[in-house]
């Protein structure tokens, strides 16, 4: 198998539990990118806080954000690709939302929303290194033409379960509902998902499906998993993910991301 692109998710995988790069994986990631081997984001998160990683690895090059929904080059910010939540949609969820009392997340471009600030959102501002803005969500959308990239709620698993069902029951296949945490359950258009943008990145550079390795550990992993050539998942994925992946690599803490390069990147080219 020869890779030619490497797509690997930032929290849980790339990342280590403190959210920071290990120097393997930075040497991994050098060595990937001498020989030739495109390497990118494909993140559930926003490009502001993705964008911190891409500076410290050099990586002047589009990444993969909002789940799929969006393609910015991490240094210059170009957009290349934006699919949205539409508008009118848009406010149907967040007027549910609201009425359900349920604590969420709207995001435009590289901007997040709260219609009110709680500890939920502090903590998130904090751990990921963005501001996260009060406002009338409603106010927001009245202004907005084209929609939103991604909302997440905040909750419990069982709460966000029941949530999820409500969603699926009042807006039956309007969105794609995924998770990245127990505790998010991230909405985006319906057709956005890590695989189905991975496959269009892949193809703009010329690369065929089977040359991509895609590495991830969680539910909103599971579609590129499954689409590249080698879905690659992480030794603390859930195991829904495992069973989806084609091989198994270490732990996020155990520098799995450089494992899975060194493995079936780097001595494939040699």
């Amino acid at each position: 198998m020869n890779i030619k692109l490497v797509a690997t998710d930032l929290d849980d995988t790339l990342l280590r539990d403190d959210l920071t790069l290990s120097e393997r994986v930075i040497e991994a990631i050098r060595q990937a990118r001498e020989q030739g081997v495109y390497v990118t984001f494909a993140t559930g998160r926003m490009p502001a806080s993705a964008r911190l990683y891409a500076e410290q690895l050099g990586l002047d090059v589009p990444i993969i954000t909002y789940n799929g929904a969006m393609i910015q080059e991490a240094i210059s910010r170009k957009i290349l690709y934006r699919k949205v939540i539409p508008v009118a949609l848009a406010r149907e969820v967040i007027g549910f939302l609201l009425r359900e009392k349920v604590h969420f997340h709207m995001y435009r471009e590289d901007r997040v929303f709260v219609q009110e600030m709680n500890e939920w959102s502090q903590a998130y501002g904090q751990k990921i290194r963005v501001t996260v803005e009060e406002a009338d969500l409603m106010t927001i959308l009245e202004e907005e033409k084209e929609g939103v990239e991604k909302i997440i709620a905040f909750g419990s698993p069982e709460e966000l379960a029941g949530l999820r069902q409500k969603l699926c029951q009042k807006l039956p296949d309007k969105l794609h509902l995924t998770s990245s945490k127990p505790y998010f359950l991230e909405m985006n258009h319906q057709e956005v998902n890590k695989g189905n943008t991975l496959l269009t990145f892949a193809e703009g550079l010329g690369i065929k499906r089977e040359e991509v390795m895609a590495i991830g550990d969680s539910l909103n992993d599971m579609e590129m998993i499954r689409c590249a050539g080698l879905g690659v998942a992480m030794a603390n994925a859930l195991q829904e993910v495992k069973d989806a992946a084609d091989v198994v690599t270490a732990s996020n803490e155990e520098d799995g991301v450089a494992k899975a390069i060194e493995e079936y990147v780097l001595l494939k080219h040699k």
